[in-house]
């Protein structure tokens, strides 16, 4: 263990508060507190899998005549959540959203076993393991980590990387249920140690994306788009047009929000995730049965005019809330453009309308605040109503954020009232229920790699 604690040193040293502050676009302040994270779990690693510190077939030094074997170092990676700024409901239909990456993610201290397995542990959680001779899809295992693993060692495999095994232990403080995707957060943070441990960092960002969504689709069970992991493996603040969805095509935006005077806070309305999987999957099927009556597979292909003249034609057909949710498509697809044009201008009066705009859109013509017949239980709408209280004199701007119902509300909060808008919304809503976080400019990434850990070895020790 003598490498580990050697380590920790050296980051307690603050030998790693630049690449931190780089990778997390955060103060020397922050970045001491995501350096005792490191630290957290590189302690967390070495208490779960205190010992076969030797890797397979190395070599060090010759000790009193005998080759012993070199121990395999124990590398840091990061994943970070994602928020989505612009294109509510947009990206399942082809269309265009602006997201980025966030200050929250999941970290992994991980060292290769060699052993044809995977044993990861998630803080809080068991211990998955998996072997690697057997990487078929398991119904038994749908809807859990598990089957992420095991997905996204399959394609990395698939694809010609010799996956061998390795030990890993994962803290997170993306909350989860938040809507900030931890789960994409998860699947980018395993794209990346797979790439760097079996791939020598061949797999670009995007394919580590795709990696993520194939192992989502088809082990996870879940029927997810691209954007939580494009933006998670990307990283910043980035636009992405999902017109040929085999190639999305992105942007990085040049923006800074804080310098511009906004902080970004993520609101937990707090309401029951439970039963909503027909209300979420009603949104896709109604907005594509307007693309079917027009005749086309989704909205991104159908002509905007085209559509609003044939209103009176498809309206006995498909109803009149897949026209509302069709007509948001429309308006938010084409919002998202002028959104990338207001930062890009340093317009942030017009960014802040565009905002508001869209927030307004998904309540009225989405129509995904709260469930259907829902009267008592109506949060979201409850949180949208009570940012607008404080936010729209301030110069403040709100809206829905991710899949709605009972999820989460993004508001964005003049700097200096980020404290007092905390405290009043949490009043209301519950201690915990605002998250202050900031945009970070680097996605999924080892943090301290092999070269990092060696070098230990080349310098004196730091006390």
């Amino acid at each position: 263990m003598e490498m580990t604690e050697q380590l920790i040193k050296r980051i307690e040293a603050g030998l790693f508060d630049q690449r931190l502050i780089d990778v997390y676009g955060c103060s020397k302040t922050e970045a001491a507190q995501q350096a005792s994270r490191l630290i957290h779990v590189l302690r967390l690693f070495a208490k779960t899998f205190p010992d076969d510190l030797r890797g397979p077939g190395k070599t060090d030094q010759t000790v009193n005549g005998q080759q012993e074997a070199e121990a395999e170092p124990i590398l840091l990676f990061s994943a970070p959540g994602r928020t989505e700024i612009g294109g509510n409901h947009t990206d399942h239909q082809q269309g265009r959203v602006l997201a980025a990456s966030i200050n929250r993610d999941i970290l992994a201290a991980v060292r290769p076993n060699g052993k044809n397995r995977i044993c990861l542990l998630s803080e809080g959680y068991g211990m998955d393991v998996i072997d690697l001779a057997d990487l078929t899809v398991r119904e038994s295992e749908k809807n859990t980590s598990i089957a992420l693993i095991r997905g996204i060692a399959n394609r990395f495999r698939a694809l010609g990387h010799p996956v061998t095994g390795f030990d890993a232990c994962v803290i997170s403080n993306v909350p989860k249920g938040s809507g900030l995707s931890s789960s994409a957060a998860f699947e980018v943070l395993l794209g990346n140690v797979m790439n760097t441990l079996f791939a020598d960092d061949q797999v670009n960002p995007v394919e580590i994306a795709r990696i993520g969504q194939y192992a989502e689709n088809h082990y996870y069970g879940k029927p997810c788009g691209l954007m939580d992991q494009m933006a998670s493996a990307i990283g910043g603040i980035i636009a992405i047009d999902f017109k040929d969805p085999a190639r999305p095509v992105f942007e990085r935006i040049s923006f800074d929000l804080t310098g511009a005077g906004l902080a970004l806070c993520i609101l937990d309305s707090g309401a029951d995730h439970g039963d909503l999987t027909e209300e979420y999957a009603a949104i896709p099927r109604e907005m594509k049965s307007v693309a079917k009556a027009l005749g086309h597979t989704v909205l991104r292909d159908v002509d905007e005019q085209a559509f609003m003249d044939a209103v009176p034609r498809i309206r006995p057909t498909v109803g009149d809330r897949a026209i509302l949710r069709a007509m948001h498509f429309f308006s938010d697809d084409r919002r998202v453009a002028a959104e990338v044009n207001a930062l890009k201008a340093h317009n942030l009066a017009e960014f802040r309308r565009l905002i508001i705009e869209s927030g307004r859109s998904s309540q009225v013509l989405l129509q995904n605040t709260y469930a259907s017949g829902s009267t008592k239980e109506q949060s979201v709408a409850l949180v949208l109503a009570f940012c607008e209280r404080h936010l729209s004199a301030a110069g403040g701007a709100w809206r829905v954020h991710g899949g709605g119902f009972a999820g989460t509300v993004q508001a964005f909060v003049p700097v200096g009232l980020v404290d007092g808008f905390r405290r009043s919304m949490e009043a209301v809503f519950g201690a915990g229920s605002c998250h202050p976080i900031h945009v970070r400019p680097t996605g999924g990434c080892c943090v301290i790699n092999r070269s990092d850990v060696r070098a230990l070895d080349r310098k004196p020790d730091v006390v």
